[in-house]
């Protein structure tokens, strides 16, 4: 049987064509294909329309070997991704009594009884394999069509995740080419994409001509850039070994602006390394808002190192609670380096901590000058020990992107503050 290279996924629902909701399935799926050695030539979203479904489903079978498709699996009327598929691949549906009883069987342990419009869920077209779930009422489907495969899943992530990995990755394990792609991810702070890409870009270009060919992608996000670098091959052990020598070489390069190569986002290593050395910290915030404060404490485990923070968005409050002296604020304004320095100076000691972290900037629209315009942010580290570091960037963008970029620099300052 020919082997499964490439996907189609489709994901349905009419709220992910409206600004409220976000397909991250799409994503998550990428990525699971991808270590397969399965390439994804294409995503699409379908709103809750049966034709529009059909019509896509149709088209995405004559482009590809796999297609999935998420959501569209309830109870409800507007759930058509059954209908759709049956239609399309001319597989008449009727009801699985097994399903059914799984169904009410729910139902009476959370201590209700199964209301009947709960019955389409065991609707399954003929010949289709039923994929349990173990997170919803809602289960899988996995058809073949000749050489090709069509996998329903449904659409929460906490439902679709764990019946992927549990009922459809070794199944399609079984239909690959047994090549594999491996990928590893620099992460850079501090520096623009073009910098990085102009330093990089000697080291990563004769990769693509070696026999076994290295390919490298640069993607750049508010504060952040990232070298993707991925082989594909048979032989994993290989693939790992070729790719771990390549991070070698772009991390030698790029030198102290990589702050990861294994995954972990730059609060995490930053959380890391402060608790690595039994140290502490305070934040003290003005344009950011509590935005770094934020990023820290959405790591699990952060209460060992993060004390807490302070809001100083008032000169005010600058002065009342971070014990930043009047004449100071006088004579340099809040967006400053004594300011800054002041801040972090003031919330180390206020809050008991190793290390205090300041920002404070104008993120705009209004508020700049002619000496200090929209952009302006001023950060500084306080500790470990005696240590002090006050720097001025000029931050590109909106409000929304100073605040990002702000945050990211705040970071990346006291993870070089702690090497």
């Amino acid at each position: 049987m020919r082997p499964i290279t490439t996907a189609n996924i489709l994901a349905i629902g009419t709220e992910l064509l409206t600004p409220y909701r976000t397909d991250t399935n799409s994503l998550y799926l990428t990525a699971r294909l991808n270590e397969l050695g399965i390439d994804v030539s294409a995503k699409r979203v379908i709103g809750d329309d049966v034709g529009d479904l059909e019509r896509a489903l149709a088209q995405a079978l004559q482009q590809t070997d796999l297609v999935i498709t998420s959501g569209g699996l309830g109870p409800t009327s507007d759930d058509v991704t059954r209908e759709a598929v049956s239609s399309v691949l001319g597989l008449p549906m009727a009801e699985d009594p097994a399903l059914v009883e799984l169904l009410r069987e729910r139902f009476a342990r959370r201590g209700t009884s199964m209301p009947e419009i709960n019955r389409r869920q065991a609707m399954v077209p003929h010949g289709a394999v039923v994929l349990p779930n173990s997170r919803g009422s809602a289960p899988g489907l996995l058809i073949a069509q000749g050489e090709k495969l069509v996998l329903l899943l449904p659409g929460p992530p906490r439902e679709l995740e764990p019946m992927f990995e549990s009922s459809v990755r070794d199944r399609l394990a079984e239909r690959t080419s047994g090549r594999r792609l491996r990928r590893r991810v620099v992460k850079i702070a501090g520096q623009p994409e073009s910098k990085v890409d102009e330093i990089a870009a000697p080291v990563y270009e004769p990769w693509a001509r070696l026999p076994q060919p290295i390919s490298t992608t640069i993607l750049a996000s508010p504060g952040q850039v990232e070298l993707h670098v991925s082989a594909r091959g048979t032989d994993v052990a290989a693939l790992d070994a070729q790719l771990a020598a390549a991070v070698t070489a772009l991390c030698a390069a790029l030198g102290d602006s990589v702050f990861s190569t294994d995954g972990r986002a730059l609060e995490v290593v930053v959380g890391d390394a402060l608790r690595g050395r039994g140290l502490t910290l305070a934040v003290a915030e003005s344009c950011t808002g509590g935005l770094v404060a934020g990023r820290l404490t959405d790591v699990p485990g952060s209460s060992a190192c993060v004390v807490g923070g302070v809001v100083a968005y008032a000169n005010d409050v600058k002065r009342d609670l971070l014990d930043v002296p009047a004449d100071v604020l006088a004579r340099h304004g809040a967006v400053s380096e004594p300011v800054a320095a002041a801040m972090a100076v003031g919330v180390r000691r206020a809050l008991h901590a190793d290390v205090g972290v300041a920002v404070t900037g104008i993120a705009g629209p209004d508020g700049g000058t002619a000496e200090k315009p929209v952009g302006t942010v001023c950060f500084s580290v306080a500790g470990p020990g005696d240590q002090l570091t006050t720097v001025t960037r000029m931050v590109p963008g909106d409000r929304g992107l100073i605040r990002q970029w702000s945050v990211l620099v705040a970071l990346d300052l006291v993870r070089r503050a702690l090497r």
